[in-house]
């Protein structure tokens, strides 16, 4: 294992650099979303119903877990990459002592939360009675490999702090196979339902978290790390990542509104928004990879008082992402009945599912404005407009959107889909506003700021 040394995203021309970066986040968006469907198959085809129910409430809990892990950690990654930027390594050091406590205090929390309140979570999710048993054990489990989970990010958001993209993306890719392996062993094998689905996720996330550790342990890091808890830093960490962690939670929330207000117009419907959700997540894992990547870029840069070059990455991420999700609209607008057939035979389903495609499919274009701007506001350390300008759009403009069409005599999901991207351009406007006052170039550590262009 090579020594960890920091990868300067400040010097070097610009679009080889950004590129070389943001291909291992591609990567691992690419795993994750390939590892959720082969689950979905494997715990489908060898899974009871109630199994199935089991998994798939409790997996929509742990993944509102995963959202505000992630987000604290976003916090910790953007702070460590402006102190890297600004050369600060006393400082960035103090950073990773922080991180380490929080995640040891977060790991209590969500284990405790999990543990303590299984029955009343499944109770609140209105699980099928058939499902509860599972549904319980499998959030058991999981509660109990929280530590992994809240692990694993923060160790991916030093490593990606200090400009490393690669090896996260190894370890994803290591907990995808294991977890998919433990699925076909434990689920399909020994037939052990919600349990083994759990148990094999635990278990992946526990070897990635192990991985991580022994990478670090064995290359360390390229700077001293204060283990002493640092208050000040850790309610840095905490006032950058929290709004990350709310904006991926009321997001989350949103969708399952959206989703039950369809169920009331047809089951057909509801099908429809199922499938094409999946298709649109597809189609927008390039905005989400080049998002995660302009975030740390712009983090150094803006730690090391360069947000012109902050500027010129942000609109090649831009261009590129564009580019190549120009290729998933077109198929989307030629071919949406064909693409729906991927997860369904139901012919009304296809209908329903190429009419709210064909609209949907805007808002693939449109986010690769909305995710490429988010990701260089947070990579300031700006998460406060990002989450408040987020939430405004989806609670102001595409649920009442999407409540307000399902009224409508004779609506289809034509209209529905219309919501998303009415609701991207809204946000896209506010964002090319914040973005021309150039506030967002001040550094959240103090300095790095640079004149608006």
């Amino acid at each position: 294992m090579s020594k960890t040394r920091i990868y300067d995203l400040t010097q070097g021309p610009i679009t080889g650099t950004l590129l070389r970066f943001t291909l291992p986040f591609l990567g691992s968006s690419l795993l994750q979303f390939l590892y959720a469907v082969v689950d979905m198959i494997v715990v489908g085809r060898f899974s009871d119903s109630a199994g199935i129910a089991a998994v798939n409430n409790s997996s929509q809990i742990m993944q509102l877990v995963t959202s505000l892990v992630c987000g604290i950690a976003t916090g910790g990654t953007v702070l460590l990459g402006q102190y890297i930027g600004a050369r600060q390594e006393r400082e960035a050091g103090k950073i990773v002592g922080s991180l380490i406590w929080l995640s040891v205090a977060l790991s209590a929390v969500i284990t405790a939360g999990l543990l303590l309140f299984r029955r009343g979570i499944v109770a609140l999710m209105q699980v099928p009675a058939l499902a509860v048993e599972p549904a319980v054990q499998y959030l058991s489990i999981c509660g109990v490999g929280t530590v992994f989970i809240v692990g694993y990010n923060m160790v991916s958001s030093v490593l990606r702090g200090i400009g490393d993209s690669k090896r996260p993306m190894y370890f994803i890719a290591i907990s995808c196979v294991l977890n998919i392996l433990g699925d076909l062993a434990l689920v399909g094998g020994l037939h052990l339902g919600a349990a083994g689905a759990a148990i094999a996720t635990a278990g992946a996330q526990a070897v990635s978290f192990l991985c991580a550790l022994i990478a670090l342990k064995r290359g360390g890091l390229p700077f001293p790390v204060a283990l002493a808890l640092d208050w000040r830093k850790a309610v840095h960490i905490l006032k950058v990542g929290v709004p990350v962690a709310l904006q991926d939670l009321l997001t989350t929330l949103s969708f399952i509104i959206i989703t039950v207000v369809v169920n009331r117009i047809g089951l057909e419907q509801s099908a429809a928004v199922g499938v094409v959700e999946r298709l649109i997540g597809f189609s927008m894992l390039i905005s989400v990879a080049f998002s995660q990547a302009i975030a740390v870029f712009a983090a150094q840069n803006i730690g090391a008082g360069q947000g012109s070059r902050a500027r010129r990455g942000l609109w090649i991420s831009v261009l590129v992402s564009l580019g190549l999700t120009a290729f998933f609209f077109a198929a989307m607008q030629l071919v949406p009945g064909l693409l729906v057939q991927i997860f369904t035979s139901d012919a009304l389903v296809i209908h329903h599912g190429a009419l709210y495609l064909r609209t949907y499919a805007f808002d693939a274009l449109m986010v690769c404005l909305v995710f490429n701007l988010n990701g260089l506001f947070s990579g300031c350390g700006h998460t406060g407009f990002t989450f408040f300008n987020c939430i405004f759009s989806t609670f102001a403009v595409r649920i009442p959107l999407v409540i307000w069409f399902s009224t409508w005599p004779g609506v289809t999901m034509t209209h529905i889909g219309v919501a998303a991207p009415m609701a991207s351009l809204v946000q896209v406007a506010i964002q090319l506003i914040y973005y021309r006052t150039g506030r967002w170039q001040a550094a959240v550590i103090g300095g790095g700021e640079e004149a608006a262009g």
